[in-house]
């Protein structure tokens, strides 16, 4: 019987992703190339997008960057982040909807048990949701399985938490 697990999330810190926004903004308004170029950085906390604007490509690019390396330095994943298609809105400004991934897409988590099935680990994978809840008989195998995680790319930044041992 099973008596130790884990969990495989993948998760967005919002108040990081909130202070990574008011950080970008801050140096997207003190930027000698982007000072009157109506760049903007919108959250949408609860659709989990943002909308970024600004006057033309090159600039939207910048805004971009700009917002990309503050999230980095928040601890933010931004493995975890969707870009949508560049749109020209009114006055030949340019918009880009950015979609924040939090949790992992029944595709992926279905990647990610074939993955553990296929090492022939001892240890039980089952989707739980937007999680996937790992389990074996002991530590030893599960680090394994992390390690086996770690060293593979799903296109999303994982997190192990929850590692109960009884």
């Amino acid at each position: 019987m099973p008596d130790n697990t884990f969990d495989v999330v993948s998760e967005v810190n919002m108040p990081e992703v909130n202070n990574a926004i008011q950080q970008a903004m801050k140096e997207i308004g003190t930027r000698y190339d982007l000072k009157d170029s109506k760049s903007s950085i919108e959250l949408k906390e609860k659709d989990k997008k943002l909308e970024l604007a600004s006057s033309d490509d090159f600039k939207l690019r910048a805004v971009v960057e700009i917002l990309q390396g503050k999230l980095v330095k928040r601890g933010v994943p931004i493995k975890n982040l969707t870009y949508g298609p560049v749109t020209t809105s009114a006055g030949s400004s340019v918009k880009q909807e950015v979609t924040l991934i939090s949790g992992i897409p029944a595709e992926k988590a279905r990647d990610i048990v074939k993955k553990i099935k296929d090492s022939k680990l001892k240890v039980q994978a089952a989707i739980n949701g937007d999680l996937i809840r790992v389990s074996g008989k002991d530590r030893d195998t599960l680090q394994q399985a992390i390690a086996l995680l770690k060293g593979s790319d799903f296109g999303l930044d994982l997190q192990f938490t929850n590692f109960r041992t009884n």
